[in-house]
């Protein structure tokens, strides 16, 4: 695993490389904002559970929980989850079901909308809380 941060930016290999001209995650003061990542196995960069929102979902936690932990903190420390379901009405519930797998109340402040994403049905983004000191 490598890893590295610049500028404010961070990088790990423990998470999908970026597809484009942006960063995994920026550090801006004493939060972390990190890039919109989908259910890829940074590996392979195949996607993880094709069909199935709950299993999507995880790895897309599992990338974040990758990410933040090169940042300094963790999903413990989110107060905000964007996230982006190709199918709201269909994908939902197996989205919904895996939150208390990663969160525990008082769980970060959420928006969830449907977007077009291709071959995949999850893409979520966070705004985590990582004080300076």
């Amino acid at each position: 695993m490598t890893s590295h941060h610049t500028a404010g930016s961070v990088t790990t290999s423990a998470a999908p490389a970026p597809r484009g001209h942006y960063a995994q995650a920026r550090i801006a003061g004493d939060f972390v904002f990190t890039a919109g990542l989908g259910p890829l196995d940074p590996e392979t960069r195949e996607i993880v559970g094709p069909g199935d929102a709950a299993e999507q979902t995880r790895q897309v936690f599992r990338n974040l929980a990758a990410i933040l932990a090169e940042a300094g903190c963790g999903l413990e420390d989110v107060v905000k989850v964007t996230a982006f379901l190709q199918n709201a009405d269909r994908d939902w519930d197996g989205y919904d079901s895996v939150f208390p797998e990663f969160f525990t109340p008082p769980y970060p402040a959420r928006l969830t909308a449907g977007a077009e994403l291709g071959r995949i049905l999850v893409e979520i983004e966070v705004v985590a809380y990582r004080p300076r000191g």
